[in-house]
């Protein structure tokens, strides 16, 4: 299994609208930037991710798994673009904000700290231990 971040504004697309969703789940629509395309593009059905609203909350909120593997995003005129679909697994108990990532010096090479505008960022295996450690989840 390989690990994934999900950025949204949750005034756009939040961890509730994720969750109304439910088993059917939603496209991850709307990536205009070819390196976070390309990394759907590496995502396998049953992948997991870490939902992350950003702009005022700025912490990772809950976990999604992969259903659908890479496709044409439904919404774009251009056929570049591409997009996965996931659904809602569960919430985390306490939400992982971007300080306390950021202060925590074995996340210091996560992408979210190094590449902070990426929309779809891959995560690793030891990151994902920690953050779901620190948000009240056993990794």
């Amino acid at each position: 299994m390989t690990y994934w971040l999900f950025k949204s504004e949750p005034d756009t697309w939040s961890w509730t609208d994720q969750v109304a969703k439910g088993d059917t789940g939603e496209e991850w629509d709307g990536v205009r930037n070819y390196q976070a395309r390309n990394f759907m593009r590496e995502m396998a059905v049953g992948d997991r991710g870490f939902f992350y609203h950003s702009q005022k909350e700025k912490a990772v909120v809950g976990i999604v798994e992969v259903i659908a593997e890479a496709h044409t995003d439904s919404k774009a005129d251009d056929p570049r673009w591409e997009c996965v679909d996931i659904k809602a697994v569960e919430p985390l108990p306490n939400p992982v904000t971007l300080d306390e990532i950021k202060g925590d010096e074995r996340l210091a090479e996560m992408a979210l700290v190094r590449q902070a505008r990426l929309s779809v960022q891959p995560v690793t295996a030891e990151e994902w231990r920690i953050v779901c450690e620190k948000g009240g989840l056993k990794g």
